[in-house]
């Protein structure tokens, strides 16, 4: 009985330090926010208990809906436009043997840029006297406006932030990709199944869990996305990438309502939670 407790207990010592971190910087400010959500507590210090109020008033507030628009259609553009170009990259990389440790490095950079950074460079390149629209005049295609008009800024902001961000799920995938047996598309090229029908029924069956893995984490970066709508767009034109993250941040840092900021993060807590559980469930049945 000693021997059975001795061995839990000594791996549970090894990550209690990880464990004690998690709880203080992960569950605390969870349950903090939680019970701000419940005031009306500004930047002053001073609050009152309010209930669910906040919620009611969120319920009622059309500017939240509108958010939640934007930020779903967001997601919708961001995420699988991230896993196509991170795929894409990582099979080309699991093809290539010489010089595969450069392109890599060279390929990851980006993810390691500073968000800021990124949206600085990137609003030159789409102002119309920039680098696209400079090249879209040789064409007499004319100036457009990227982050001008209402219907391109989304696209434009998610075009920056797959720049940005893939280069993780990229490795991730191509993790994935070095687990294959290569017995097995070894076989498949012998029974003459040609590079799609490899793909479509071997890589990508087996490369799922790592598949599902990179949409779930790149659908809470999603969801979670600031510096570089604050960077380029500041919530326009005309609140058009106007985003849940950035009314928290307005309503927190600019209004002084922390306790109706604090009930945003809930809310927005709660629906990447549910979105969560559906892609593991996805996830799930995928591996069943």
């Amino acid at each position: 009985m000693r021997q059975r407790l001795r061995d839990p207990m000594t791996g549970l010592l090894f990550v209690l330090p990880m464990l004690v971190l998690f709880l203080v910087f992960r569950f605390v400010p969870i349950l903090g926010a939680g019970g701000m959500s419940l005031t009306d507590l500004n930047l002053g210090g001073e609050w009152n208990f309010v209930g669910v109020g906040n919620y009611a008033r969120l319920l009622d507030d059309p500017k939240f809906w509108d958010s939640l628009r934007i930020t779903l259609v967001y997601v919708a553009i961001y995420v699988p436009l991230t896993v196509l170009v991170a795929l894409g990259t990582a099979l080309l990389l699991n093809a290539v043997v010489f010089l595969r440790g450069l392109f890599r490095g060279m390929l990851f950079l980006p993810y390691v840029t500073s968000f800021v950074l990124a949206g600085v460079i990137w609003r030159w390149i789409y102002e119309f006297d920039g680098m696209i629209n400079g090249l879209l005049g040789k064409l007499d295609l004319g100036p457009v406006g990227f982050l001008e008009e209402a219907s391109l800024v989304l696209p434009a902001l998610a075009v920056v932030s797959v720049w940005k961000g893939f280069g993780y799920s990229m490795l991730i995938l191509l993790a994935g990709l070095k687990a294959i047996p290569a017995s097995y598309l070894e076989a498949a090229t012998v029974d003459g199944a040609g590079p799609w029908q490899r793909f479509r029924r071997i890589t990508l069956p087996l490369l799922k869990p790592a598949l599902f893995f990179v949409v779930v984490i790149e659908t809470i970066n999603a969801f979670q996305t600031f510096d570089t709508i604050y960077v380029m767009t500041g919530g326009g034109p005309a609140r058009a990438s106007y985003t849940l993250i950035y009314g928290l941040y307005d309503q927190g840092f600019k209004f002084s309502n922390l306790g109706y900021a604090a009930t945003i993060g809930v809310v927005l807590f709660a629906l990447v939670f549910v979105v969560s559980l559906i892609q593991r469930r996805l996830l799930d049945r995928g591996n069943a």
